[in-house]
């Protein structure tokens, strides 16, 4: 196995399409065809976990976080990105990051603080925006069906739980070709009228390449028409942050002792106490205070978070207890779960839990 096929696993588990844009994730440092002898998973890549990664021969770290973040102009060692990058080319060692590609997966950052929380009828908090595409071709009515089992192979005309969805429309197709042209079916420079159907199939944005690929491999014609336009078309498994319900409702100070222990939060800071029920209950891993306001939309009655300014927890405006139980801690249960999919998919050699603790942030 080689960088790349771990790359495309951790693509199948949160493709790398859907991360934001001021995000750097992707293959920061090595060789994608350079073979795999071990697998370190981490938070942060700091030096430590790559004298981690040397000691135990694992020559690709995959982190949540990326090292490189902005442009280096020079790797001089002047700073730990630098040392860290240089150490790792040093040494031969691949460093991917797969940051907020995971935070917008459905089964990615906030999925796992739910699952720690005991959080059921889990939803997306803030939906991510153009992720639904749609693919509308032309294609003689005898091929259409092949065409479109061509297509949802590729994962087109998935919506939802369902599959195998398309909208199909029977009608004339005209064309004439050039004396360059070698059509199909007629004969070039004679207009042709040709019994078509319009095949239409949304898609994820992750997939376009695939169904393009398709198209052009199972459709007839020289010359194919089509088009792909981008819906705004809400995707309810893709997007920042989670909302879920308490299975059994508490008041608020248990509610959030709560947290504490199953995050294993050195301390929670938060807003006002309101003196409600917690029954459904909003998250978002690493800094979040941009979703306060769709928290309270979505009915939360308290939003775990981190790095919320002094300011922002006067956002609450007594609709909602905000919460901050650090950036570190609502994200540390991230690498396990690395360390579990991955696991899964290869048998071939190890697999390895960073022992090293990345929390930059000290409590007295």
């Amino acid at each position: 196995m080689v960088v790349q096929d771990v790359i495309n696993h951790l693509h199948d588990l949160a493709p790398l399409a859907y991360a934001e844009d001021f995000d750097n994730v992707g293959l920061l440092v090595g060789d994608k065809n350079q073979s795999v002898s071990g697998i370190l998973v981490t938070l942060d890549t700091l030096e430590a976990v790559v004298d981690e990664a040397i000691e135990n021969n694992c020559n690709l770290i995959v982190s949540f976080h990326p090292i490189i973040f902005k442009g280096l102009k020079k790797l001089t060692g002047k700073n730990y990105v630098e040392r860290v990058v240089i150490k790792a080319i040093q040494n031969n060692i691949a460093i991917f990051a797969i940051h907020t590609a995971l935070d917008n997966a459905f089964q990615g950052v906030n999925s796992i603080i739910c699952d720690q929380l005991g959080l059921k009828n889990k939803q997306i908090l803030i939906p991510k925006k153009g992720t639904i595409k749609k693919l509308t071709t032309y294609v003689p009515k005898e091929k259409a069906e092949l065409l479109r089992q061509s297509l949802f192979k590729t994962g087109a005309g998935n919506i939802g739980n369902y599959d195998n969805c398309s909208f199909n429309t029977n009608g004339i197709g005209t064309f004439k070709g050039n004396d360059n042209s070698n059509p199909v079916i007629g004969q070039k420079g004679q207009l042709q009228n040709e019994n078509e159907t319009q095949v239409n199939v949304t898609f994820h944005k992750h997939l376009e390449s695939k169904v393009l690929k398709s198209l052009f491999e199972a459709h007839p014609y020289e010359e194919v028409a089509y088009e792909i336009t981008t819906l705004d078309n809400t995707n309810q498994h893709i997007g920042m942050g989670m909302v879920g319900d308490v299975e059994d409702p508490q008041v608020e100070s248990d509610f959030l002792k709560f947290v504490k222990e199953k995050m294993n939060a050195t301390s929670v800071r938060h807003s006002k106490l309101l003196n409600k029920p917690v029954k459904k209950v909003a998250v978002l891993g690493g800094s979040g205070a941009f979703a306060i306001d769709a928290a309270k939309a979505a009915g939360a009655d308290i939003f775990i978070t981190a790095d919320l300014k002094y300011h922002d927890f006067f956002s609450a405006e007594n609709d909602i207890v905000v919460a901050d139980i650090g950036h570190y801690e609502s994200e540390q249960f991230t690498k396990t779960f690395l360390v579990d999919y991955l696991s899964k998919k290869n048998t071939s050699f190890a697999i390895i839990l960073s022992n090293t603790n990345t929390n930059p942030v000290k409590y007295l």
